[in-house]
């Protein structure tokens, strides 16, 4: 059971490493390259999505790691 904590654990991470990637259209180093918006919006359509996903996967992340840490103690 310990080992398929650690396999979700693993999927999870990977889940919101290209959540949080997919991301980085406007911000990350495109700010330094000229592409900063400078203008206030609104997230739209998958944007909203892929943010609330995110928020979701790294609430996930941390329950699997205090599970984690409660099992192997």
């Amino acid at each position: 059971m310990h080992t398929s904590f650690i396999v979700a654990q693993l999927l999870v991470a990977i889940a919101l490493v290209v959540t949080i990637l997919f991301q980085l259209h406007g911000g990350g180093l495109g700010g330094i390259f000229g592409q900063s918006d400078s203008v206030y919006r609104t997230r739209r359509g998958i944007e909203r999505t892929l943010f609330k996903l995110t928020i979701v996967l790294s609430a996930v992340f941390v329950i699997f790691a205090v599970l984690i840490v409660m099992l192997t103690t």
